[in-house]
């Protein structure tokens, strides 16, 4: 059965990796500028994570980014991407995200995750073994909370006694999703909750290979709980970086791709490899990939809208594909990128453009007539106008 939507949505998932030899403050003043660009060009969502370790994915809070990016744009949806869900008490994190979707009128999704640094989760004293069992825990009692229930619940982390949101989202209905690398339990979880899902990992090979598996599982899963989920809710990442020309694209990643691997191998450790040149940098990135981040598409539009048409066949379709964020490209080159890919991907898949072709060849079969009958109205107006003229003199000559 085909489920490629008439109208794919586009949008950018911003860890986002910031060397730590950038001044911080212009670090994050560039995600929110990049994310004013995507909403001028159209792009549908805007997913900003949330990291305590590492320097490199610096936004500690997306609820405080997103409450000021939001006041620069107007059309962009804004989304955590995502809410660690163990770091947090429910009900506060709860609150905040009530509280946020007034201040933007419903712009909001609300992602959720784990938590992806082991790093975040030792330094509060967090087994990362629990952090899944955590996340599960926390998400059964976000979604009756932000449902507007009373929830009492007791687990080796948080307390609930009757608690519930003051005040309940401004949409109806919050838009929520839960992330999915490589391991069945993002998809689980959506499913058990009738939730979207975000496939991180879908580049990656392992990630590739799991993708219509895991949509079965989020439906089964669904299914089981009385819940029923859609693709239009399933959004898809893939890191990218397109030029004009292939050529471009790879002489712009010089710019900082060396420095990305970089902070990989010293945060992943022996898992990940060690890139001693740009050449070997360029071969990891797009062969097998950043672990859980997948495998770099480096190219032309072109390029683009082939990955993209493989991820739809592979995964059996799905509605919104987002771009990781990445400052392998300097400021200029990234914009440059997702112009492109505004301009000559996003109408692939969009329907956009159907009849506007339609337009131009019906235009073009009656051209030769639509002429003719144009100069004929020309030659008709001029014989008119001088018939009147004629007249006018012949009239005068006659009085005189």
């Amino acid at each position: 059965m085909n489920h490629m939507p008439k109208r794919m949505k586009f949008g950018a998932f911003f860890a986002p990796f910031h060397s730590d030899k950038i001044n911080p403050t212009l670090a994050i003043e560039r995600d929110m500028e990049l994310i004013e660009w995507l909403d001028k060009l159209s792009y549908d969502e805007a997913w900003i994570g949330e990291h305590h370790s590492g320097a490199y994915e610096c936004i500690a809070s997306p609820e405080v980014f997103i409450a000021t990016v939001a006041e620069r744009t107007r059309h962009i949806r804004l989304a955590t991407g995502v809410s660690s869900l163990s770091y947090h008490h429910p009900l506060v994190l709860a609150d905040r995200i009530c509280q946020l979707d007034h201040q933007i009128r419903g712009r909001l999704t609300f992602g959720v995750g784990p938590g992806q640094l082991v790093a975040d989760a030792y330094m509060m004293g967090i087994n990362p073994k629990d952090l899944r069992r955590r996340m599960n825990e926390s998400l059964t009692a976000l979604v009756k909370l932000l449902s507007g229930e009373t929830v009492t619940m007791q687990t080796d982390w948080f307390t609930l006694n009757e608690a519930r949101c003051q005040i309940l989202p401004y949409q109806a209905n919050l838009d929520m999703a839960v992330a999915s690398a490589i391991s069945p339990t993002g998809a689980r979880t959506a499913g058990e909750h009738g939730l979207g899902m975000i496939s991180v990992a879908a580049s990656s090979p392992e990630g590739f290979k799991q993708l219509a598996n895991h949509w079965d599982i989020c439906e089964d899963k669904a299914a089981e709980h009385g819940k029923s989920v859609s693709r239009r809710n399933w959004r898809i990442v893939t890191p990218f970086h397109i030029a004009e020309t292939e050529e471009q694209a790879y002489k712009d990643l010089e710019f900082g791709l060396m420095d990305m691997m970089r902070y990989f191998k010293k945060f992943g450790g022996s898992a990940f490899p060690e890139a001693k040149s740009f050449k070997e940098a360029i071969e990891i990135w797009t062969t097998g990939g950043l672990g859980a981040f997948g495998v770099g598409v480096v190219g032309t539009p072109e390029t683009m809208v082939a990955h993209i048409k493989k991820l739809q066949e592979q995964s059996g379709g799905f509605e919104t594909f987002l771009a990781l964020a990445h400052n392998a490209a300097d400021f200029s080159a990234t914009k440059k990128s997702y112009e492109l890919f505004a301009r000559e991907v996003m109408p692939h898949f969009q329907s956009s453009n159907d009849n506007r072709g339609a337009s131009l060849d019906w235009a073009a079969q009656n051209a030769d007539r639509f002429m003719e009958e144009y100069v004929g109205g020309i030659n008709t107006a001029i014989a008119q106008h001088e018939q009147e003229m004629a007249s006018k003199h012949s009239k005068v000559a006659r009085n005189s």
